[in-house]
């Protein structure tokens, strides 16, 4: 009967537990930036568990001086790398950075870097916060 009650007080506080954030971001990773460059590439996933549509419109980091959302397409046979001004997530939908499509690029680091702080921004209001360490495969 014990483990009877404790397995429904567990059930029930998973039902009841905290609600899920707006925003969540998974299966980040952050490549080191190649010998001789200044520039590293960053991938993950961010799903909207909210009911409205999150906008992104910039993504800050204290340990680079720039960091773009970009998109690679391929157009006759040729891709392209551009800036995505504005990034919509609709509500419920997940969004996912890879390679050969969306990713950050990550511009000119302020220092020695081991982890890497980015803010995900709509305007002034900062909509989620990640800390990353770098790709075990690029070290």
């Amino acid at each position: 009967m014990r483990f009877f009650s404790f397995f429904l007080f567990a059930l029930m506080a998973a039902c009841n537990g905290a609600p899920q954030p707006p925003l969540v971001a998974s299966d980040v990773v952050i490549t080191r930036p190649m010998p001789g460059r200044t520039m590293s590439a960053g991938y993950l996933s961010l799903t909207n568990n909210s009911d409205d549509t999150i906008r992104i419109s910039h993504v800050t980091s204290a340990h680079y001086e720039s960091v773009q959302l970009h998109e690679t397409t391929t157009e006759d046979g040729i891709s392209r790398m551009r800036a995505i001004p504005l990034l919509e997530i609709p509500a419920g939908e997940t969004v996912t950075f890879e390679r050969g499509g969306k990713h950050l690029m990550l511009m000119r680091p302020t220092g020695p870097v081991n982890t890497v702080s980015l803010s995900f921004m709509d305007g002034n209001n900062l909509i989620l916060a990640v800390d990353a360490t770098f790709d075990s495969q690029t070290d």
